[in-house]
């Protein structure tokens, strides 16, 4: 009798790799689970200095409205009717969601969220993108959307074993626009999704042919080695290169404590993981720029979030209890953010200007040879296609246009 169990291990392994369908199910005893917590929350006194963090009065708010009126299942709702998808890489299934345009000679996009954002962000682009000449726009400039959830984020699985860094989800990027079966792409991103995308060029996999990053990697060695060790500032600074050194000297002073914490004992932040509002808060308090407009959604003054679209992010966070194993990246990742990668394929940039520091253009050229786009948006910062999709969608148009 001949043994079928390899063609079995085949089969398997095969139906593994598969493109499935992804449907979203959370339960109302979650969602009451969810109220009832935050409704709990024992609150500390308040803040004695408003740069000590997200502010008590600004996070109260923001509790009351999610324990009261804040609805998931209106989100879900339209969340839940895009075309999510789920295929395992590397032994880890990944979330994505592949939005096709009617257009059949649509460019295909893949789009790299970051921390502590997810697909949630890039929403607001899937229509603009995809149909373009319904958002005044040409038929020429139309994407297919592949929009993936990062591994330990959201609606992907969680990796079990170490090594899940930047590097290796550019990899498995790869094989994921490769199972679709696409031979010519493009790919963008920012935070995480920059680093990502950044690898991903460095791989250089068959048909990629260029990406588009709104937070890019362009500090000189030189810049980066005064600011990590404290030193002088190089000399010879343009007025433009001298503004992004000491915002990013600001920056790494002040703002990265959270990135320290993560990136040291992920493991320990049990409390985002059990308390709502703890991981709210550990969320909004990202940079400070992010804060001051979302902080604005729940003064009654929204920027270009809503309150809605704040708690969409934080509450589909601590529905997929990803609050830790999202942070491991950053305890993964031996890359330095904003250094100079090495990439010299075709890059477009768009630099917003609340992102977390303004990327000279001379900088962005010596970084990237082959820069085919750079352009200085009016206004947006870190949540750039979720704070800005229409600006954010010109954008990947006018920066992928040559490439077509």
């Amino acid at each position: 009798m001949s043994d079928t169990r390899p063609n079995q291990a085949t089969a398997a392994a095969a139906d593994r790799e598969a493109i499935r369908p992804f449907s979203i199910d959370v339960s109302d005893e979650e969602l009451t689970d969810l109220r009832r917590r935050v409704s709990a929350t024992k609150w500390p006194d308040r803040e004695t200095d408003p740069s000590q963090g997200v502010r008590l009065e600004m996070i109260q708010a923001l509790a009351r409205y999610w324990a009261t009126d804040y609805d998931w299942r209106t989100f879900e709702a339209r969340f839940a009717a895009l075309p999510h998808f789920t295929t395992e890489i590397d032994g880890v299934d990944i979330h994505f969601i592949h939005a096709r345009s009617k257009h059949e000679d649509a460019l295909p996009l893949i789009v790299t969220h970051g921390w502590p954002g997810s697909t949630i962000e890039q929403l607001k682009i899937i229509d603009p993108l995809t149909d373009p000449t319904s958002h005044g726009a040409s038929a020429a400039d139309a994407f297919h959307l592949v929009i993936p959830s990062l591994p330990g984020h959201g609606f992907s699985g969680k990796p079990t074993q170490t090594g899940w860094d930047p590097i290796r989800i550019a990899r498995a990027w790869a094989v994921l626009m490769q199972r679709l079966g696409y031979t010519a792409y493009v790919a963008q991103g920012g935070d995480w999704g920059n680093a990502v995308t950044e690898q991903l060029a460095l791989l250089k996999p068959p048909g990629l042919l260029g990406i588009h990053t709104n937070m890019p990697a362009t500090v000189p060695p030189d810049v980066s080695k005064a600011l990590a060790t404290g030193g002088p500032k190089p000399e010879g600074l343009s007025a433009d290169e001298d503004k992004a050194y000491e915002i990013l000297k600001h920056f790494f002073a002040t703002g990265v404590a959270y990135a320290q914490e993560m990136g040291n004992r992920p493991q320990t932040l049990y409390g985002i993981a059990d308390s709502p509002v703890g991981l709210a808060a550990w969320m909004l308090d990202h940079d400070e720029r992010s804060y001051e407009l979302i902080e604005r959604a729940f003064t009654g003054q929204p920027g270009g979030l809503t309150r809605d679209d704040v708690l969409d992010n934080v509450t589909h966070y601590w529905l997929t209890n990803t609050a830790i194993s999202s942070a491991r990246l950053y305890w993964e990742s031996h890359l330095a953010f904003f250094d100079v990668k090495g990439v010299d394929i075709p890059v477009g940039v768009t630099v917003f200007p609340d992102e977390l520091y303004p990327a000279p253009r001379s900088w962005a050229e010596k970084a990237y040879p082959k820069l085919v786009h750079f352009n200085r948006a009016d206004k947006g910062g870190h949540f750039a296609a979720w704070e800005q999709p229409d600006t954010f969608s010109e954008e990947m148009r006018a920066a992928f246009r040559s490439l077509r």
